[in-house]
């Protein structure tokens, strides 16, 4: 029987190709560990210190150290091979990561060592993350991207989803010491896996870092709907990484416990699985748009948390809703760019990208310890959802966001 024409190719199709085989083995590498230190790192902080403004700092200086970098990782990720880029940020990420286990694990971890290995942490990640984003054109033909990025996308919530899972038992049975070792070992494995990754090299002479940022930050502003919705995610980032890696560990120890709050987060990953199975076997044509809708979604955990004693059950539901919402976005997010941008200058488009999108993920991190302290976690959760859902409005409001269509 022939293929109908215009079949769409189906969600496995991306895995016929070794590079994209190898380049989705390695992520879900880095991803399990990290969903082991996202659940693992504040407890670790809170263990040694008792203080949510303290786990703000420690976590807030990863994001500060990545902020900072990613500019300078997005040259290196368009200037050298990709894949280099990787193997070394896992090197210096599984460095950081073991050595902060051995600190934890020996009883001698204090805030400002623990803020110091953050720091290299956030290092690694600025070379890891441009580099990573951009390889997923280079490892599948341009017909596959949405396939591909789904594909991506489910591996990746898959590793979260095991990694948040192992990593909520390890901190509550032996500690998060044991956990962010685990995240070492597995970003090392990464590294090896990485090894074995064989592109066509897109880097291009360069003709200074000066120039080089330029040329990126004129592709990155040619393009309305691009940074609009990037200064969308300056402040949904920091909302969802200030509850979720700060503020949603302390309620969680006052309330329904650790190994409960890792549950939670994975079952926001089970929703961003789930998501991106939707989104490989169809998406409209104007899927921006109503993917930057659906991230309203995203407020309802802020909502349901915010009563005086969270109901578990409608926690776990607005977790994974907002997940399915949040990979819909992430899909379309990715192959609008991938689409649209140069592939030599790709990786820099993807380092805007992140520093506009993070850039304030610090200023969050650091700052919702102190104001729920100062008028309560339930007020503090209703202005992140509040500010979240006006910078979805003010973006699906633009003519850019709305008009855009895939091809």
């Amino acid at each position: 029987m022939t293929r109908e024409r215009g079949a769409v190719p189906g969600i496995t199709a991306p895995l016929a190709h070794t590079p994209f085989r190898v380049l989705v083995t390695g992520r879900v590498l880095m991803l399990f560990g990290n969903g082991m230190a996202h659940v693992a790192l504040a407890f670790a902080v809170l263990d040694v210190t008792g203080s949510l403004a303290q786990v703000g700092l420690v976590v807030g200086a990863r994001s500060i150290a990545n902020v900072a970098l990613l500019l300078l990782g997005g040259v290196l990720a368009d200037r050298f091979p990709r894949a280099l880029v990787i193997r070394g940020a896992c090197l210096l990420a599984a460095v950081s990561q073991a050595l902060l286990a051995v600190f934890l694990l020996s009883g001698t971890a204090t805030l400002w060592l623990m803020v110091a290995l953050s720091v290299l942490n956030g290092a690694a990640a600025a070379a890891n993350l441009p580099a990573i984003a951009a390889l997923t054109p280079q490892t599948v033909p341009g017909s596959l991207l949405r396939q591909a990025n789904a594909l991506a996308g489910i591996a990746k919530q898959l590793g979260m989803f095991a990694g948040m899972s192992v990593g909520g038992v390890l901190v509550g049975l032996v500690g998060p010491g044991w956990a962010i070792g685990a995240d070492a070992a597995l970003f090392a494995a990464a590294g090896l896996v990485f090894l074995f990754l064989r592109v066509p090299s897109t880097a291009v002479p360069s003709r200074g870092v000066l120039r080089d940022l330029l040329d990126g930050w004129s592709e990155f502003v040619a393009r309305p709907w691009v940074w609009i919705v990037v200064l969308q995610f300056m402040v949904v980032n920091a909302g969802w990484s200030s509850v979720t890696a700060v503020l949603g560990p302390g309620i969680a120890d006052d309330t329904f416990g650790r190994t409960t709050w890792g549950l939670l987060m994975a079952a926001n990953s089970v929703g961003l699985l789930v998501g991106g199975v939707l989104a490989a076997r169809w998406q409209p044509r104007r899927a921006l748009f109503y993917g930057t809708a659906l991230v309203t979604l995203q407020t309802l955990p802020f909502f349901v948390m915010a009563g005086p004693s969270p109901l578990v059950p409608l926690l776990f539901a607005a977790m994974f809703a907002g997940g399915v919402a949040m990979q819909q976005f992430s899909v379309a997010w990715e192959v609008s760019v991938q689409e649209n941008v140069p592939p030599e200058r790709l990786s820099r488009v993807y380092s805007y990208d992140a520093l506009g999108s993070f850039v304030a993920m610090p200023v969050g991190q650091i700052a919702i310890g102190p104001v729920a302290e100062a008028i309560g976690p339930d007020r503090a959760l209703l202005i992140v959802a509040g500010l979240t859902l006006t910078a979805t409005f003010a973006a699906v409001a633009t003519p850019s966001v709305r008009s855009l269509r895939r091809r």
